[in-house]
């Protein structure tokens, strides 16, 4: 059916108070531009047929809205965020943009949550009107404009003007029910936007090394996070694949292997490969311009310089790939050569719109605010990194339609990635208060000397070494606790070493700041005590086993869910249950600043509140004589659940694998 038959045939059933209701809906979601007009409204000529067919419209529009936001986790933060908003709002209606400032507490004795926004507020108050009103006056009067609402049981005015928030248990209990009914699921996002990812880039016919690392494992991560809560995510591997070095690769491979036209060249040790064309584009002068004239012949897509280039790009992905099978990684390879054919028109776009000058043969931009230039053409006619930036930069903005852009790369590049970013402002490829361009920088990974990490030699630590090292490391580990003789099968403590020494590495990278350096330890990383990959891995399996034990599998837990009301009577219950709900408020901030130890703290902080619950309640009980199971308290077992539930979810953001025993 049409929707116009659909109308005609579908009676209308809204009370007068709906039409009202739903009527200031529609003009809300109008302003939004949420709401299209159909075509099929264009014959319809009788006003009010045309609102019932509307409202008709809409009233399933909100069913579905609501079926989906009945299953998102409710981020409580921003649910009191709206409260104080709208009662702020009414206490001071004419006051612009007035601070909005709500935190969970620290201490029980201040409540769940504060709002702090008095302080600010009485400070405008006095600059803007000269009007001197205490702060506590002022958190009274937006105590007594709080909305009626679902999640707060009671507020207290505390010290200078601290809002206190005290949240009604059965809110909490029936959020924490939500989740085991319904997973783990996304905040709602609104728009749903695409989001591009530009991460890992290592060069080819280099081995990956530690500083390639970091790249990896936080853009995985990122990539994983926008996923989840709802993005359309472009995971980009910006490779090295294109500039002078070919040249000398060509040539070499030429002499070593003549005949790899028709027989595939047997380069077992890329690395080695082009530190001997280095060196003899280095020393012998007669190679060095045969080198220049194969970068010339590959540049003009001559078919056999392509496939010598292709031969060397294979040998590089098929190494690349073995790290990024072993990390879990998934990206899509789009080097500098995809972007080589646009560079002529990022060079005439500049000087059409006349940004470019000409500094001793190159063609340079200068961005208003940054002393250094860019260089998009040298004095020999060729193309630099700021021209293949700039290239990238317009493709994901015009092309890809990038709301969204993240450039995951060291710290060392941000003077150069601001500058990209401004020169594409300047040239109107986007405007930064619609589109978001971030570059997610990192410092680099230190030895446990405090110096940058490099092997015995002094040489760069390579990544496979690294990984193979974690292994073997992991296995120790697991064979010092006496798993490999009764407690795991082979296939168990195989899952258990690969889950163990990736997870600790990846952590042991996420739980640092990502803007600092990091000193990489395995000692550390492995230790199954504090924040790390092995205690929580350990944690999380020992809450799996809780229910376990008891006999109880997940179908049973599922009925318990729609059954049971989780009692929040004692204080650990409480402060668990809290926890585990703050877990989309914590994913909101991340999404924001880019900062994944949110996260690791965050399930640090879990798993030792979890602890404190499971000391001082009982999940099941048992005879002490007989250790038989003489009750089981079927609501803590359900926390336990939600528990592992948001600690498996959080794991997967960050790339970690756990497994069911350890």
């Amino acid at each position: 059916l049409s929707p116009l038959q659909e109308f005609v045939t579908t009676p209308f059933a809204f009370q007068e108070n709906e039409i009202k209701l739903l009527t200031a809906e529609i003009e809300r979601l109008k302003n939004f531009g949420c709401l299209g007009v159909s075509p099929s409204l264009e014959g319809l000529r009788d006003e009010n047929a045309k609102l019932k067919y509307r409202l008709n419209f809409l009233k399933k529009s909100l069913q579905e809205e609501r079926s989906k936001s009945t299953k998102s986790m409710i981020n409580i933060n921003s649910c009191l965020q709206e409260i104080f908003g709208a009662a702020i709002q009414a206490a001071y209606p004419d006051l612009e943009n007035p601070p909005l400032v709500v935190t969970p507490s620290q201490q029980p004795k201040f409540g769940d949550y504060q709002c702090n926004s008095a302080m600010g507020i009485s400070q405008i108050l006095l600059k803007t009107r000269e009007q001197k009103i205490i702060p506590r006056e002022i958190a009274e009067k937006i105590a007594k404009n709080i909305p009626t609402n679902e999640c707060i049981e009671k507020v207290e005015i505390a010290g200078p003007g601290f809002i206190n928030v005290h949240l009604r248990k059965d809110f909490v209990s029936k959020q924490l029910r939500s989740l085991l009914i319904n997973g783990v699921q996304p905040p709602a996002i609104g728009k749903r936007k695409k989001v591009v990812v530009d991460f890992s880039s290592p060069n080819i016919a280099k081995e990956m090394h530690v500083g390639h690392l970091r790249s990896t494992i936080i853009g995985e991560s990122m990539c994983r996070l926008f996923e989840f809560a709802g993005y359309d995510v472009l995971r980009l591997n910006h490779l090295g694949d294109w500039g002078t070095q070919f040249g000398m690769l060509i040539a070499h491979l030429q002499d070593k292997f003549p005949d790899y036209l028709t027989v595939s060249p047997p380069i077992g040790d890329l690395q080695a490969f082009y530190k001997e064309s280095k060196q003899r584009f280095d020393t012998e002068e007669e190679f060095k311009k045969r080198a220049y004239q194969c970068v010339v012949l590959l540049q003009s897509k001559n078919p056999d310089f392509i496939k010598a280039w292709n031969l060397i790009c294979d040998v590089s992905r098929r190494e690349f790939q073995k790290i990024y099978n072993c990390l879990d990684i998934t990206i899509i390879e789009r080097g500098e050569s995809f972007y080589h054919e646009m560079m002529k028109d990022i060079v005439k776009e500049f000087e059409d719109k006349g940004f470019v000058q000409v500094d001793d043969g190159r063609k340079v931009v200068f961005v208003p605010g940054f002393p250094v230039p860019l260089t998009i053409m040298k004095s020999d006619g060729g193309y630099t990194y700021d021209t293949s930036d700039l290239a990238a930069l317009k493709h994901r903005l015009c092309e890809e339609k990038g709301d969204i852009l993240i450039y995951v790369v060291d710290s060392g590049q941000s003077v150069h990635f601001q500058t990209v970013f401004a020169a594409g402002q300047m040239i109107g490829w986007y405007d930064p208060k619609v589109t978001r361009v971030a570059h997610a920088a990192f410092g680099v990974v230190l030895g446990e000397d405090k110096k940058k990490f490099k092997t015995r030699s002094g040489d760069t630590v390579r990544l496979i070494d690294l990984l193979e090292e974690g292994l073997k490391r992991a296995m120790d580990k697991l064979k010092d606790k006496e798993r490999d003789k009764v407690v795991l099968t082979p296939e168990e403590l195989k899952a258990a070493q690969t889950s163990v020494a990736f997870g600790c590495i990846k952590y042991a990278d996420l739980s640092h700041n990502r803007l600092n350096d990091y000193v990489f330890s395995f000692d550390k990383m492995l230790d199954d005590r504090g924040n790390t990959a092995a205690y929580l891995l350990y944690a999380f399996t020992r809450i799996r086993a809780i229910a376990r034990l008891a006999n109880i599998d997940e179908q049973m837990l599922r009925k318990a869910a729609r059954a049971e009301v989780l009692v929040l009577d004692h204080e650990k219950e409480w402060k668990l249950g809290k926890c585990i709900l703050r877990f989309p408020e914590i994913l909101q901030k991340i999404l924001e600043d880019l900062l994944l130890h949110t996260l690791c703290d965050y399930l640090y902080e879990l798993a030792t509140t979890f602890t404190e619950f499971y000391d001082s309640c009982y999940c099941v009980e048992k005879d002490r004589q007989t250790g038989q199971i003489v009750k089981v308290n079927m609501w803590r077992l359900l926390l336990c659940e939600a528990t592992a539930t948001v600690m498996a979810k959080g794991f997967d953001i960050l790339g970690i694998k756990p497994v069911q025993r350890m």
